[in-house]
């Protein structure tokens, strides 16, 4: 059904929200209550013989009816034919030929499934406002040397936020003091509390479990991680899969096949109790309502995990994926690698190497320099005199230091740069690619100075994932820019099918797309930053970013923490939720045809239909209900 009910004011807190608490409105409960009682007293009335409570059903049935009636004027005013049109007609048909109880019946067990459809649905949205609601409305702010209470809203960038124990973080920034353990399962679904340390980051909506801290605040309200993610659940809400558009073309398509076999019902018997019956049995509230609560059943119960899906079309292609491609680092790997070797090369000091190499990556995000500048800062090697730099995409950081050009990357870079790659050079490479480290080439002034090796240890989570996708039946690609060696060498530790190596961004670019031609369905798996263009390419695009906002907004999913055994979760879910969505659709084609014959040969009547009507209404939207986590 689809009868409109009454919104509830927007939650506060969140501007701009579309969240809207589930619906308690007292007024339909009332009446389906009232409803209940006249449509007993009625059947009982029909038996006995009793004609004065005909007029209870009569009445019962014109005020019940009235939300009915309403959204039929709607529908026909819009030249549109829906479920509520075809009951309307039922109803107005019983009254006419004297069927009082049918009519009575009828109007109750139409109210019934639409509030049975209305609570599963507001059951499988639950998530979304226990997600809203996790968002203190108030904060405790230091200003000008005082402590003093004001909405989460009026709170600046750069303001302080006292957060007492046991009390949720109502923004996001970094702990300036204070130290404990930290519940962000709300961002992230992590099981356990995370420790925070000064300087660690931390999240709004996630609970303070130790002692008090002091947050410089970042961000606040929608600009906040959680901000965010209610954000794209919402927005996921109205993006709707082609199975559920399917879903509704099937719905519409079921009431005006049943409106004109009534009409043929209707000439062939002569029989207007046949022909209200018909109208009565044939029902798609099961598939049209259970369709979408198995998409956001299911997107509210990853939710729960640290998995935000943009919306049910990726549910849907996640149920079909055949093929698994994975990034390496941060990916498969914990994506904190640390340097091993700093090697000086022409005469340069390691000293000199590292204070170049930490001078062009200093503004860099990358895994690989954030361990160049730890190895630099573990030394004591300052380079503030390095300027802005220009990053390379799958090559590598071009800046200047004291006059000269620094360069910070691969070989490609220093081929396009026009640096000469000595023998001596080659021979470090060798070495240090052979125990499968990455090598870093650093050069300054036109010549290279020296090379870096880092490596990066493989998450314990990835083997398993990797085995579960296998399990499963899907096939697993890891593409990289790193060497191939290091590659090789995690691809074996992990069990994955096939290792492509030193790839540029475009690479992989070109390599998705001659799966695609092969008519693989793809998964691409990524941190949201290199990856931005084989994540937009795949037919799902998985941002591994821990929160990072580049890997929330370039992603079709986003996960929260970067836990590949995520993946075979999200592929399992998406096929259930495909799997209850065919049962429902095949479902309701067998009950409605087997509906209708009896109809049609007169071995219905209006009580019966209905009942049959409403219980298998009620059998689809529970299929789709057990998804609800």
């Amino acid at each position: 059904m689809s009868t409109p009910r009454n919104e509830l004011p927007v939650l506060e807190g969140m501007k701009g929200s579309l969240v809207r608490e589930a619906p308690k409105n007292r007024e339909d409960e009332i009446r389906l209550s009232l409803m209940g009682v006249a449509a007993l007293f009625s059947y009982l009335g029909f038996w006995r013989g009793f004609s004065p409570i005909d007029f209870v059903a009569i009445g019962a049935t014109l005020v019940g009816g009235y939300p009915v009636f309403v959204e039929t004027f709607h529908s026909l005013r819009h030249r549109s034919i829906n479920m509520e049109v075809s009951m309307t007609v039922a109803i107005v048909a019983s009254l006419l030929v004297g069927q009082f109880t049918a009519a009575v019946v009828v109007t109750f067990f139409v109210l019934l499934s639409e509030f049975i459809e209305a609570y599963a649905v507001d059951k499988g949205r639950a998530t979304i406002v226990k997600l809203e609601r996790s968002i203190p409305r108030r904060a405790l702010v230091r200003r000008d040397g005082k402590e003093i209470e004001t909405d989460v809203e009026s709170i600046q960038p750069g303001e302080t936020v006292i957060v007492r124990d046991g009390e949720r973080i109502p923004v996001d920034g970094n702990l300036v003091k204070g130290s404990g353990f930290v519940n962000q399962s709300a961002i992230t679904g992590e099981a356990f509390a995370v420790e925070k340390l000064v300087g660690s980051r931390v999240f709004a909506g996630s609970v303070d479990q130790s002692g008090v801290f002091e947050v410089r605040t970042e961000k606040v309200g929608n600009e906040t991680v959680f901000g965010q993610i209610i954000r794209l659940v919402e927005q996921a809400e109205s993006r709707k899969a082609p199975i559920q558009r399917i879903s509704d073309k099937l719905a519409a398509w079921l009431v005006e096949f049943t409106i004109v076999f009534a009409v043929i019902t209707f000439v062939v018997t002569r029989n207007l109790i046949s022909t209200i019956s018909v109208i009565v049995v044939a029902g798609a509230c099961g598939v049209a309502a259970g369709t979408p609560l198995a998409i956001v059943a299911v997107m509210g119960g990853l939710a729960k995990k640290g998995v935000i899906v943009k919306g049910g079309v990726y549910v849907q292609e996640m149920s079909k994926v055949d093929t698994v491609v994975i990034d390496k680092t941060g990916t498969l790997t914990l994506g904190d690698p640390e340097v091993t070797d700093v090697v000086g090369l022409d005469g340069c000091s390691e000293e000199q190497v590292l204070t170049y190499a930490s001078a062009a990556e200093r503004f860099s995000k990358h895994p690989l320099a954030h361990a160049i500048m730890a190895k630099a800062e573990a030394l004591g090697i300052s380079s503030e005199s390095g300027v802005s730099s220009d990053y390379m995409a799958g090559k590598g950081i071009v800046s200047w230091y004291d006059g000269e050009q620094v360069l910070v990357g691969n070989s490609v870079l220093m081929n396009e740069q026009h640096v000469p790659l000595s023998n001596d050079v080659d021979a470090t490479v060798t070495s240090k690619v052979s125990e499968g480290k990455t090598t870093v080439l650093v050069a300054h002034g036109g010549r290279i100075c020296g090379v870096i090796g880092i490596s990066d240890k493989v998450r314990d989570e990835s083997r398993e994932a990797v085995k579960e996708l296998g399990r499963m039946g899907l096939s697993t690609i890891m593409l990289t820019g790193d060497n191939k060696f290091a590659s090789k060498s995690v691809g074996e530790q992990v069990g994955i099918d096939e290792v492509h190596a030193e790839l540029l961004p475009a690479d992989k670019v070109s390599y998705i797309e001659q799966l695609s031609g092969s008519g693989r369905r793809i998964v691409m798996v990524g941190d949201g930053v290199n990856d931005a263009p084989a994540l937009a390419l795949a037919n799902v695009g998985v941002g591994m970013g821990a929160g990072t906002d580049i890997a929330i907004e370039e992603a079709d999913i986003v996960l929260m923490t970067n836990d590949l055994g995520r993946i075979p979760t999200i592929v399992k879910a998406s096929k259930q939720a495909y799997g209850v969505i065919m049962q429902n659709f095949y479902g309701t084609l067998i009950v409605d045809g087997i509906g209708l014959g009896l109809a049609f040969q007169g071995l219905l009547n209006p009580l019966f239909a209905a009942g049959i009507h409403v219980v298998s209404e009620l059998v689809f939207i529970l299929n789709s209900a057990r998804l609800i986590r």
